[in-house]
């Protein structure tokens, strides 16, 4: 995709009745539907079922197969309650009759209350950094199989500005810490639930990286298979993704094949907009052949 437009396109989805729609696949490179487009059309569905005045504040999501590229997908949302002040849906997506993921989310009015948050890292400003596009460059000869993969994988229609030197953090091991700028190439505007999907669509892009880092020198010597199993997303405040997002990345553990990692993402100005969690496949398949 190189335009905005194609994006919000793919994320909304045909209507077929009050409860269920049908979407389109992004033709990614790795051949499988990707985490992030799927986060982010069940998110658009279980939007068309909750009243206007509620929005999302949290979802947790299970991918369960991987998608097919070829076959649209069905999205069937579950009303399960609507309250006082939060309201509940479930979605399931399924292709061949045969569901490939479900996921559960909350939305809430407006309301006031106490607030606190972390702080932002203290990290160079996006200003001071080199694109992920440019940094890659660097992989071509070091890092060939990495280097394909990321040049594939990138989208042009998000920037991406990774506060330390990615190569480094990729040939040798590292700490499970990873701190990258983004935002949209081209302004979205203020529909908050459109904010909520893209950035939906956005948190599935780095987040299992760091839990790989303290092993590179072993994985990459390994033809390895990496999967997202589950999703979670919190969203806490109000933000623009055509401005910048600091997401602050963590992996606490790694083990029995499976990575786990968490983000923070911040505004430019530190306001904490949404906590991201994921666990992944880490699946040492074979030696590659060097």
């Amino acid at each position: 995709m190189k335009a905005l437009s194609e994006l919000i396109e793919l994320i909304t989805l045909k209507k077929i009745n009050s409860n269920t729609f049908i979407g389109k696949n992004y033709k990614a490179p790795w051949g499988r539907v990707f985490g992030g487009q799927v986060l982010a059309q069940s998110l658009y569905a279980a939007y068309q079922t909750v009243p206007k005045d509620r929005f999302v504040h949290s979802m947790h999501a299970y991918f369960i197969l991987g998608g097919d590229l070829d076959i649209p997908i069905k999205y069937e949302v579950d009303i399960i309650r609507d309250g006082g002040s939060f309201t509940t849906r479930r979605v399931v997506a399924f292709q061949n009759e045969k569901a490939i993921f479900n996921m559960s989310a909350s939305f809430q009015k407006v309301q006031e209350g106490v607030d606190h948050q972390i702080a932002m890292p203290n990290v160079l400003p996006p200003q001071n950094l080199i694109k992920s596009e440019e940094q890659i460059e660097k992989f071509k000869t070091i890092l060939p199989t990495t280097y394909k993969r990321y040049k594939a994988s990138l989208p042009q229609i998000f920037q991406f500005k990774p506060v330390d030197d990615m190569l480094s953090k990729l040939v040798k091991n590292s700490p499970p810490y990873d701190n990258i700028w983004f935002k949209t190439v081209e302004d979205i505007g203020n529909n908050k639930p459109l904010q909520h999907q893209l950035l939906a669509y956005a948190s599935d892009y780095n987040i299992l990286r760091p839990a790989s880092m303290p092993h590179r020198e072993l994985l990459n010597t390994k033809e390895v298979f990496y999967t997202s199993l589950d999703h979670a997303i919190w969203f806490h405040r109000d933000f623009d993704l055509s401005d910048w997002l600091l997401y602050s990345i963590d992996s606490p553990s790694a083990s029995n094949s499976r990575g786990f990692s968490r983000g923070s993402i911040f505004d430019k100005n530190g306001a904490l907009i949404a906590s991201v969690a994921q666990e992944g496949l880490m699946r040492v398949l074979s030696d590659r052949k060097l």
